[in-house]
């Protein structure tokens, strides 16, 4: 809760209020325990008094119970010793709700969230999708494909559209973009079909979040505390830990450069952080480290919770500079070394042993660690952890359902809006091509019906030119076997007449004599007459 100004967090064992500085609230911090030691209670405590303190925050809620903040707590025995023990009727305590608003991946528990597969951008989604580091490579370039072309990849479709358009026109991006082999975009295409099974049709789409709307706040100016449903996510956790990484990136990106403020302008707390590292590649190793060590100047506060600091990559968590460590179990030799790195990381209390004390904290207690004047880290301090104001508990569907539909974002993410995108221009261009395509099958098979009659017309004229030269030539034979016969004709005749002459003056032999003479005179006067005719 609020208290001078400032979070108070816990009483020390001397009964010493412990406190956050506002100012050094961006430094971002670490929230350690094992499973049962009191993390989600701390977790409250701190949204609420970053709530009352007019700063907007982040949560996400993988067990249901980080919803009870929406509702005031309940009075009880216990609660009034909490109340007595830390003086905390002095301060006015009071049990009281905040503002909330639920968000869900899968729109089932809150205002549907979602982004966009641009916005996501390659890194994060090959890691979502599992992808080797060739399959990484190759995702990059149809990206820059996409944006060299303005083509918008909005939900999963426009993306596998695009890569079923690159492999199918491999040839023509080789030259510029390098080869792409047809098996590796199917195996992409494969994990993206993965992807939208997982809840990936859902997640990316427009209307997409703008993260702006997370600035917002609720009633007495108490900033808005945005929670995301994660009991169901949380069971995919690689699309749990990089949307949650994304996140992180669209603040980073969007906000502007504030430099040192006197209090954050929204805090980010990042639950079962370990599934953001676990396999993670160098590339993305490096930008979470970026992140973070930038994004303090944008005036924004991480916190990891964790069951354990070595989940936390050594460049992150030299970032975190207010800790709380709750108590941590050293069952093998590999744990106590864990447990006595912990301790190492925490400035020296000559008061009491840090190792020994982790390992005896009971349930509420931790050793804490905030920075102090000047951002140095103050001294390690066994510390009680003060009870939260709102419930306990989660709260009923009925409950949640009220708050969700009484958002005034509800109606704005409700729909799902299906833009002109990459999809829609390919399945233009698709059309288009196979439309140019049928057009030139047609102008082929023209040519050749075309082709075909005129070699049939040409054979046809050919078959009448050879016709009219054999009937020609049957009127040729014709003429000429009627000439024949006139002809045989008249060499008779005159044969006939000729050798009757000559009979009557030589006789027999003169007759036939004169036969022959007449013939050939007959023949020769034929002759001539035909080839002057």
């Amino acid at each position: 809760m609020l208290a001078d100004n400032k979070v108070w967090v816990a009483v020390n064992d001397a009964g010493e209020r412990i406190y956050l500085e506002p100012k050094y609230a961006n430094r971002h911090g670490l929230i350690a325990g094992a499973t049962g030691t009191g993390k989600t209670v701390t977790l409250k405590v701190l949204a609420e008094s970053f709530s009352s303190m007019g700063v907007p925050v982040f949560m996400a809620d993988v067990k249901g119970d980080i919803a009870g903040i929406a509702d005031p707590g309940k009075d009880s025995e216990d609660m009034q010793k909490r109340i007595e023990r830390f003086g905390l009727s002095e301060e006015g305590f009071g049990f009281e709700g905040y503002p909330v608003t639920f968000w869900d991946i899968y729109g089932e528990k809150g205002i549907q969230l979602r982004t966009t597969i641009s916005e996501m951008g390659p890194l994060l989604l090959a890691r979502l999708m599992d992808l080797n580091d060739l399959q990484a490579d190759i995702l990059s370039i149809v990206f820059k494909i996409a944006d060299d072309n303005n083509l918008l990849l909005i939900d999963t479709k426009d993306l596998k559209a695009m890569l079923n358009y690159v492999s199918e026109n491999n040839k023509e991006f080789e030259a510029e973009y390098g080869k792409m082999s047809p098996q590796s975009i199917a195996a992409i295409v494969r994990a993206l079909v993965a992807l939208e099974v997982a809840g990936g049709d859902k997640f990316f789409g427009e209307t997409a979040l703008n993260i702006t709307d997370w600035f917002t706040f609720g009633s007495n100016g108490k900033g808005m505390i945005n929670i995301l449903d994660s009991e169901s996510l949380i069971n995919n956790g690689k699309l749990y830990s990089t949307f949650l990484l994304w996140l992180l990136s669209e603040l980073f990106e969007r906000l502007p450069e504030v430099g040192d403020m006197d209090k954050p302008k929204m805090v980010f707390f990042f639950d079962e952080a370990h599934l953001l590292f676990n396999g993670a590649p160098k590339a993305l190793l490096e930008k979470v480290e970026q992140v973070v060590k930038l994004i303090r100047s944008k005036g924004v506060g991480v916190y990891f919770c964790t069951q354990n600091p070595r989940d936390i990559p050594d460049g992150v968590l030299a970032q975190l500079g207010n800790k709380i460590q709750h108590a941590l179990r050293a069952y093998t030799p590999s744990d106590q070394k864990a447990v006595k790195a912990a301790a190492d990381s925490y400035r020296e209390n000559p008061a009491f042993n840090t190792f020994d004390t982790i390992l005896n904290l009971g349930t509420g207690e931790a050793v804490v660690s905030f920075l102090q004047d000047g951002g140095v880290p103050g001294m390690a301090e066994k510390a009680y952890i003060l009870p939260p104001q709102c419930s306990f508990g989660s709260i009923d569907d009925s409950r949640r359902d009220s708050i969700v539909k009484g958002s005034m974002l509800y109606s704005k993410y409700y729909d799902t809006v299906d833009p002109d995108s990459a999809y829609e221009f390919l399945l233009r261009l698709g059309v288009e091509r196979e439309e140019a395509a049928e057009a030139a099958r047609a102008e082929a098979e023209a040519a050749k019906i075309k082709e075909k009659e005129e070699k049939e017309a040409a054979k046809a004229a050919e078959k009448a030119e050879k016709e009219k030269e054999r009937e020609k030539a049957r009127e040729e034979a014709a003429k000429k076997r009627a000439a024949q016969s006139v002809g045989n004709a008249v060499t008779g005749t005159v044969g006939r007449e000729v050798g009757k002459q000559f009979g009557k003056k030589f006789g027999k032999f003169g007759k036939t004599l004169g036969g022959n003479v007449g013939a050939s005179l007959g023949r020769g006067l034929f002759s001539t007459l035909f080839r002057s005719k």
